[in-house]
């Protein structure tokens, strides 16, 4: 195990279980593919297109940003959401499943 730890740019067990922890729900993952093929999408739109509730929309958004997967921004009234570089590699590990 220690050669795992020893190599460049590898995650820690830690680390990979809170990414993989944020996509433990299956709105989660349809959050993260959704957000992944729109370059930035807004929390009502993302509601409108899961026909979900906002205040749970709301808090996997959270939950995926917490995880790393998802990236958040405040425009105004409007918090954009954009799919981090960590959330790319979910995102192609679901796609390749």
């Amino acid at each position: 195990m220690k050669n795992f730890k020893e190599k460049k740019n590898i995650k820690t067990s830690k680390q990979l279980e809170r990414h993989f922890k944020g996509v433990a729900n299956s709105k989660r993952i349809d959050i993260l593919m959704l957000v992944s093929a729109k370059p930035s999408i807004i929390l009502t739109e993302i509601t409108e297109r899961l026909k979900t509730n906002t205040k749970t929309t709301a808090e996997h958004t959270r939950r995926l940003v917490d995880a790393g997967l998802l990236n958040k921004k405040y425009n105004g009234h409007t918090v954009e959401h954009t799919v981090s570089p960590y959330g790319e590699k979910i995102v192609k590990i679901i796609l390749n499943f």
